[in-house]
């Protein structure tokens, strides 16, 4: 028997379901009435610069509120309309966790950045960092995590996943460099592994970023401090039924560094569109270049010595060039039973990347320079089924989809002198396909309760051959199944609740699921890592309205990993690291008490810490008895190296379509452990940015942002571990054989960093035609 409705909730709670349903939910949403309102309505959404176009089963529906999983934001950089979902990039269902929001492109393109990937420090909670030029992936930190390059945070944009699997430089490397900001219209976030369609890399969070079908002509010229320039053109024409979309941008960049950047890009992306996000098609080629020099991370304790200035460089050669062509096309089509839709892409990459983390660790005399190269061919296809339906009289959907990716990689990684070939350390070529099916059913039981329950298999299968070293090579797979579950109670006076739990995966380096041999000393042996790595989440929220103007949301999670294991791509070989535990909450507030002022603040806690005993780092720390300060920092322990305790951020954006506006922003990244032991901590780093400018009605603007307003010296980025510098006085004895191996092998632990930049203006001058 079908639980009695609450009375006294009766009118609240539907007034403000039906206020979601129709605002809130640019996609098949739950109708709440009494009757008809039972069913699943279908609901058509158009791209660009289309109005809405919905068609309702249920009738009479009038409040318009303003969502409360959204923000949308209409003062910006730009000329779209707010949050618009794309041709064919999937109709916007109802949030399903408190933490799960859509970010407008005119809210991201309201905020000062430096650089592109940083558009996403938008997203609650996450931190976007860069530690070694202006053409290599950025860094991100999310719940606790430092996500390297990409790993556990998957990104997609129009549909094609950005995450590299085994990656010359890091697995699940992302790089958003080539990402042009106009031209995004909506990014929806996930955090949690709690949903069936998310698959590898997605256990902390997923952003999916969807693209502009149409926009006004812009021509937009930007120069700045340290040789600054970026030059963007962009426009859309009718072309037969549907919209052709050109965007093109050049860029070249020195930065403050004593070793210029000299970073020169060039980008661009045409984009063929037609019909609405539920009935349409679009196709999406894109095409990027760059090349860069880099300041990498360097010795605090050269600094400090005064051999190196805060944005000096111990290896002036390093620095990389990369490039990335796409094609993807994508399709959507609805009918009486409901929807479905499918896309595919082929993406050709390239990059070569000189690093020198340690100096003269390994080679005293020439140095410790190494080049990573990964070329590959990545292809794939995916495929899903939504039906509406009911059960028992209750409104329910289903979902059936599957997802196929193959990688075909040349991986190569050397020893290198200012760029120049010194030796091999190991070449190998890999394919590694995977196949990934799920199934989700949504029930709605009353009108204010809500079930998900969803599965999720996937199958992945890789085959390793490596040029140097047979034994090296070699075939994996693995298959991992996970169940998602999610529930929604409410809402009760606009408040609703929410409760997730799951399983997920993320894959590890193929050549880290085949190589049995050291690539640097083939009389040690290693121990293959599995292929794929089983995590497990929950968690709680509460997102509420209550306030008028503010959407607030407060989530409390708990995240377990089997365990950490990461290929090395520095050293060819695979580090092993132990379980762990993250638990906090984050809390993400959105305010807006009128049409020209736009507040957010967000902040996140997280406690994390490895699980059971590191047995292999107490024997590093026992070889380097006699050496307490070698011992500093090499002791075991279960502090998570580079797991920010606590990320805040917040931020007001004022203005109008036309006229005057502005925006402050403020991002803090708090100290955390950067060794086992807690030896070592990174001190806490708070950055504020501002913009002023002037928009005209004609489509004319001129605008200055200042980053880094306060000239703050703080650290992008700090690691803590051991390297080498001819100035060391262990240089001298490691060389002249006075000190013992072990301790030459470790080094001089001491930090290492990479400055923010300071003070810096960039000026913008943008015309609409």
């Amino acid at each position: 028997m079908r639980p009695k409705r609450c009375e006294p909730c009766r009118g609240g709670a539907l007034t403000a379901l039906s206020a979601l349903v129709l605002l809130a939910d640019d996609g098949r949403a739950f109708a709440q009435s009494s009757n008809a309102s039972r069913e699943l309505p279908p609901i058509e959404v158009g791209g660009g610069q289309d109005l809405a176009r919905r068609k309702l089963v249920a009738p009479r529906r009038t409040a318009k509120p303003p969502s409360a999983g959204r923000r949308v934001f209409v003062n910006s950089a730009t000329a779209q309309t707010p949050d618009r979902r794309s041709v064919a990039s999937s109709a916007k269902s109802q949030p399903g966790m408190a933490s799960e929001i859509t970010i407008s492109g005119e809210e991201l393109n309201a905020r000062p950045f430096t650089r592109p990937g940083e558009v996403l420090e938008a997203v609650p909670g996450l931190m976007v960092t860069q530690h070694s030029g202006e053409g290599k992936a950025n860094q991100y930190f999310l719940r606790g995590y430092n996500l390297d390059h990409g790993t556990d945070l998957a990104i997609n944009v129009d549909g094609v996943p950005v995450n590299m699997r085994t990656h010359a430089h890091g697995q699940g490397y992302a790089d958003l460099n080539w990402l042009i900001p106009e031209t995004i219209a909506a990014v929806d976030v996930r955090k949690g592994p709690y949903f069936a369609d998310e698959g590898d890399f997605a256990s902390v969070g997923s952003v999916h970023v969807g693209l502009i079908d149409r926009t006004k002509g812009l021509a937009q010229l930007s120069v700045g401090s340290f040789g600054y320039r970026r030059l963007l053109g962009m426009d859309s024409a009718r072309l037969g039924d549907g919209a052709l979309l050109v965007a093109g941008e050049i860029g070249s960049y020195n930065g403050p560094w004593d070793i210029p950047d000299n970073a020169r890009k060039l980008n661009g992306l045409v984009r063929y569109s037609q019909g609405t996000a539920t009935d349409g098609v679009s196709v999406t080629g894109m095409a990027y270049t760059n090349a860069w020099n880099s300041t990498d991370q360097v010795p605090q304790r050269a600094i400090a010595a005064g051999f190196l200035n805060r944005f000096g460089s111990e290896d002036p050669s390093d620095g990389g060039n990369t490039n990335r062509f796409a094609l993807s096309g994508r399709i959507a089509q609805s009918d009486d039973l409901g929807s479905w839709k499918a896309n595919a892409y082929v993406v050709k990459s390239q990059l070569d990347l000189f690093n020198n983390f340690t100096y003269f660790l390994s080679d005293p005399v020439l140095g410790d320079q190494f080049h990573q190269h990964d070329d590959r061919l990545m292809l794939g296809a995916n495929v899903s089924r939504t039906l509406n339906g009911s059960l028992a009289g209750l409104p329910m959907q289903t979902i059936f989809g599957l997802q196929s990716r193959y990688d075909a990689i040349d991986l190569a990684l050397s020893n290198t002198f200012r760029r120049g070939f010194l030796a091999d350390i190991r070449s190998d070529k890999a394919g590694e396909g995977s196949v990934g099916v799920y199934a989700e059913n949504t029930l709605r039981w009353t009108d204010w309760l809500r079930t998900s329950v969803g599965w999720r298999g996937d199958y992945y299968a890789a085959d390793v051959t490596s040029r140097f070293n047979a034994n090296n090579s070699g075939r994996a797979d693995a298959a991992l199944g996970s169940p998602k579950f999610r529930m929604v109670l409410g809402p009760f006076h606009q408040t609703e609740f929410f409760l997730g739990a799951g399983y997920g995966m993320h894959s590890n380096d193929a050549r880290g699921a085949t190589t049995t041999e050291d690539p640097s000393d083939p009389a040690t042996r290693l121990t293959p890592s599995p292929l794929l790595v089983r995590t497990k989440g929950a968690e709680v929220g509460v997102r509420s309205r209550i306030v008028p103007g503010l959407d607030t949301s407060l989530s409390l999670f708990i995240l377990d990993q089997d365990s950490e294991i990461l290929f090395s791509g520095d050293a060819g070989d695979t580090s092993a690291t132990r379980a762990s535990r993250r638990y906090g909450f984050e809390w993400a507030n959105h305010y807006r008490p009128s049409s020209w002022i736009d507040i957010d603040a967000d902040l996140a806690m997280t406690h994390a810490r490895f699980r059971g005993y590191d047995s292999e780092q107490a024997e590093v720390y026992a070889s380097l008895a006699g050496y307490p300060e070698a011992q500093i920092g090499n002791a075991p322990g279960n502090s998570v190296p580079n797991a920010p305790a606590m990320v805040a951020s917040a931020g007001v954006t004022l203005g109008e379509k036309t006229g005057w506006f502005g925006a402050l922003r403020w991002r803090y990244l708090a100290s955390s452990p950067l060794t086992e032991d807690n030896a070592f901590r990174s001190a806490a780093t708070s950055i504020f940015n501002g913009r002023l400018g002037y928009r005209i009605d004609n489509g004319w603007r001129l605008q200055l942002d200042v980053l880094n307003l306060f000239n703050t010296k703080a650290s992008q980025i700090t690691y803590a571990y051991g390297s080498l510098l001819k100035t060391d006085t262990l240089y001298n004895l490691c060389t002249s054989g006075a000190a013992p191996m072990s301790i030459c092998q470790n080094g001089v632990m001491d930090y290492v960093l990479h400055p923010v930049e300071p003070l810096t203006f960039r000026l913008t001058i943008a015309g609409a035609f």
